[in-house]
């Protein structure tokens, strides 16, 4: 009886372990840290501890990630799935990470991303998505990467980023965007002027080595002169001065840095991060730029157009006062041509009169 106990209790011990640990997985129960890579895993595995802090499951063969597929740990930080084959990845897989900062889906076969997809997410911090298929990213996704420090959009297939999601990277010092097939017509020039605004600031960017046009093509955007957008500029100065603001912000406050102390090494961001976790060093996060009050924008196009209605009726005032002094004038030379007329025909008549009176003598 005593033996059958002990064994009850031992397999009542041993059972929560088998569960919390799935099979082939290495787990630390000290850092909450679950290791499944290179496991030829084909999909997300079940029965995770729920306090789980970091799951690594690159190298494996994963193909597509459905709604929740992490709904058993809501306190991830740490996701990696780099180097599978994800095609599809469900606008809710993430639901319920809200916690999460690390997230790798480089070497991958991804199309593109659902706007949805990082929605609940306002505390990701590093986010790589090189070595895949993408052909954009959504704008609207650019609302929960304000906090990003690290992005990785190496060897995609972008030809331009959307404005809108660049506007929201404030807090971006890393950014990798070789190996794209990069257009370098009028509509990049909005990259152009928001990469100056991020190197002056302190980022850090590999290269955009531009395809097309052909007389642009493996020439490093950063590197072309703005005498060849020339005929583009008209149509980019509104980009332009929402950026005059940032610089200024940045310049008045440059050098007030702090270090951010953060214990984790990075994921490997694909080119320019290095690889296999080797990554590089965090750096300190640049003080942000206040971003552009929509309120202000609309105070200063209102001022501008008064100022504008002002000089417009300063020259409208200008115009007539001319004509008025114009026709003034031509009036002043007539009636003084017909006095001068007047006043010689009276000088002639006297001069007839006088030869006449001395004949008559």
């Amino acid at each position: 009886m005593t033996a059958v106990v002990a064994v009850s209790i031992f397999l009542s011990l041993l059972l929560p372990l088998s569960l919390s640990c799935p099979k082939g997985c290495v787990c630390d129960g000290r850092t909450k840290v679950v290791d499944c890579r290179g496991r030829g895993l084909y999909d997300i595995p079940r029965h995770l501890q729920p306090d789980t802090l970091e799951l690594h499951l690159q190298d494996n063969r994963i193909r597509g990630l459905g709604s929740m597929a992490f709904r058993d740990t809501p306190l991830l930080r740490v996701l990696d799935l780099s180097n599978n084959s994800i095609t599809s990845v469900s606008p809710s897989t993430l639901l319920g990470l809200r916690g999460l900062q690390r997230l790798s889906l480089a070497s991958n076969a991804l199309r593109e991303l659902d706007r949805r997809l990082l929605g609940p997410i306002r505390s990701l911090s590093h986010l790589d998505l090189s070595h895949n298929s993408l052909t954009g990213l959504p704008g609207a996704m650019g609302e929960s990467l304000r906090n990003l420090s690290q992005l990785g959009l190496a060897h995609n297939r972008l030809q331009r980023l959307d404005k809108s999601l660049l506007e929201n990277l404030e807090g971006l010092g890393h950014l990798t965007l070789r190996g794209n097939p990069w257009r370098c017509d009028c509509q990049v020039i909005g990259l152009k002027l928001w990469l100056e605004t991020f190197l002056f600031r302190g980022g850090v960017v590999d290269e955009v080595s531009c395809s097309q046009p052909e007389e642009m093509k493996d020439k490093d955007l950063q590197n072309v002169p703005y005498q060849l957008f020339h005929s583009c500029m008209t149509t980019s100065y509104n980009y332009l001065f929402s950026n005059i603001h940032h610089l200024e912000s940045d310049r008045s406050n440059r050098g007030h840095t702090h270090g951010n102390g953060n214990p984790h090494a990075p994921l490997g961001m694909g080119e320019g991060y290095g690889g296999g976790g080797s990554g590089l060093p965090e750096c300190e996060p640049k003080q942000r730029p206040r971003p552009v009050n929509l309120r202000h924008a609309i105070a200063t196009v209102i001022v501008t157009g008064v100022v504008c209605g002002i000089v417009l009726m300063m020259m409208l005032a200008a115009a007539v006062y001319g004509c008025a002094y114009a026709a003034l004038m031509a009036k002043y030379q007539r009636e003084l041509k017909k006095s001068e007329a007047t006043s010689k025909g009276d000088h002639g008549s006297a001069d007839e009169k006088e030869p006449l009176e001395n004949a008559i003598a």
